[in-house]
C-alpha cells in the first residue's frame, strides 16, 4: 500500500500557530494557503476592515456586509 503524501502547506508557521490554537487540519490548512500575501504572514487584527471582508467575499461568508472589522475577524477564524 503507498503512502498518501502529506498535502503543501504553502505558509508551514501559521499553519502551526492555527493548529495550536486548536483549529483542524484542515481549516488550518486552508487558511496557510489562501493565496493573498496579507493573511498568509499578517494578522487579522492589522489588515483592513477592506481586506477582511474581500477575505470573507472568498470565502463566502454570510452576512459579512453587515460586519464591523472585530465581527469579520471573528467570522474568519470561525469559518
Amino acid at each position: 500500500m503507498a503512502k498518501q503524501a502529506k498535502p503543501k502547506i504553502k505558509n508551514e508557521s501559521q499553519y502551526e500557530a492555527l493548529r495550536e490554537q486548536g483549529m483542524s487540519k484542515e481549516k488550518a490548512a486552508r487558511i496557510a494557503n489562501t493565496d493573498r500575501p496579507e493573511f498568509n504572514s499578517t494578522p487579522y487584527e492589522y489588515c483592513t476592515k477592506s481586506a477582511l471582508y474581500e477575505q470573507a467575499k472568498k470565502v463566502d461568508i454570510p452576512g459579512r456586509s453587515r460586519m464591523t472589522k472585530e465581527e469579520l475577524i471573528q467570522a474568519l477564524r470561525n469559518h
